[in-house]
């Protein structure tokens, strides 16, 4: 769990972590654990290099607009072997709106995730935690179908257990999102039972509920703003929460046209050039 005011100042120790982030980010390395010197010891350190390689990011990728939250779902924690979700910042440059086109040379190893975003209509403030699923409904005001890009950077996956407080400092790897079209009557649907289909060059490749996420997808955005409350932090009316994915991560080649079809939501279209 993230620790209280974990963002209140990062230490020398996790700006040298961070940079060392970073650093590989922009030499195009694959990910490695942060070395031992600077490593995070604790989750509470691992938060504070996050906050510490958002502060540097933000510099290059435009100011943070928003959050993912990754690991909700069984599938993905079955992936990398953790069960606890993650957040991670979503950054101003990186968001695209479908039908949407990147180039896979941007990224080391690119993966997509498909998800139920939310747009905040008002802020989440700590005063007002602990949230629920029936609280946090009041401040939504938009809900569309989404992906989440995210980059890997090549990871060992077969020692990814041992290395996921590096992968929390890491920003739990966004790269970018995708949006969708607002659906209209997002209050009239049965969230937990949207059913949404991912295909790749037109062939169905999976499919999940949104009940796959922690129950309820806007049970993580009440996770999500208890954790933000729980560091003396909150949600910001406007920002973008990614609730998670309901499929397990695809990843993408050049060529490759990506499409999420969620019920009672618009079409999802990426193409990977």
């Amino acid at each position: 769990m993230v620790g209280k005011n974990s963002n209140r100042g990062a230490s020398e120790r996790a700006q040298r972590a961070a940079r060392f982030l970073l650093d590989g980010h922009r030499a195009d390395q694959a990910f490695a654990a942060i070395p031992k010197e600077c490593a995070p010891r604790s989750a509470d350190e691992a938060y504070q290099v996050q906050d510490a390689f958002h502060m540097l990011n933000a510099r290059l990728q435009g100011e943070v607009v928003g959050y993912k939250v990754a690991l909700t779902t069984a599938v993905m924690q079955q992936m990398v072997g953790y069960n606890e979700p993650i957040p991670g910042a979503i950054f101003a440059d990186t968001v695209h709106a479908s039908p949407a086109s990147v180039a896979c040379s941007a990224y080391m190893h690119l993966g997509v995730e498909c998800e139920i975003a939310v747009r905040l209509a008002h802020d989440l403030g700590a005063d007002a935690a602990p949230y629920t699923r029936t609280s946090v409904m009041n401040a939504v005001g938009e809900v569309m179908a989404a992906f989440e890009l995210v980059d890997d950077r090549k990871v060992d996956y077969k020692a990814f257990s041992s290395n996921i407080l590096s992968f929390i400092g890491d920003n739990a790897w966004n790269a970018g999102v995708v949006l969708g079209r607002p659906a209209l009557n997002w209050r009239e649907l049965d969230l937990a039972a949207a059913r949404g289909v991912m295909q790749i060059n037109d062939v169905e490749v999976a499919e999940g509920i949104g009940a796959d996420v922690m129950g309820h997808p806007l049970d993580a955005l009440a996770w999500l703003a208890n954790v933000q409350a729980n560091r003396g932090n909150f949600l910001k009316a406007g920002m973008v929460v990614m609730t998670g994915s309901i499929i397990a991560t695809r990843f993408v080649v050049p060529g490759d046209t990506v499409r999420f079809s969620l019920d009672g939501m618009a079409d999802l279209q990426l193409h990977i050039v």
